[in-house]
């Protein structure tokens, strides 16, 4: 995201620069309407990383506390990646599905709405 500085001739140092996380790329993951989770979680992922890890272990580690993770219907869940729908293939990694440093993977459960319906 470009910033306008304030004050003519400022530089400052982009600290979430693909270079500063060793190899990993910053991902963000968002399960809608879950308000539990009010923003997207920011993960550092090996680009080479399969999808199925995000799904076999960082979204159960990081969402399964939720009382509606259990009710998910895998198969209707919808994707979204940088504002587009998605489709992601557990075998392919991360880059070969288009999944880039800092890229926005939103998923919505339907049916499922949040604690109590909240979301």
């Amino acid at each position: 995201m470009p910033v306008v500085a304030l004050n003519e001739g400022y530089t400052g140092t982009n600290m979430d620069a693909l270079e500063n996380f060793h190899g990993n790329q910053l991902v963000y993951l968002h399960w809608e309407k879950h308000l539990s989770f009010c923003a997207a979680l920011a993960f550092p992922l090996p680009p080479q990383m399969p999808f199925g890890a995000i799904l076999g272990e960082i979204i159960p580690e990081f969402y399964g506390p939720h009382p509606d993770f259990e009710k998910i219907d895998w198969a209707a869940v919808t994707w979204e990646l940088d504002g587009k729908p998605f489709t992601p293939d557990p075998e392919k990694s991360l880059e070969d599905q288009g999944i880039g440093h800092k890229s926005l993977i939103r998923f919505w459960t339907p049916g499922l709405d949040g604690r109590n319906g909240g979301g």
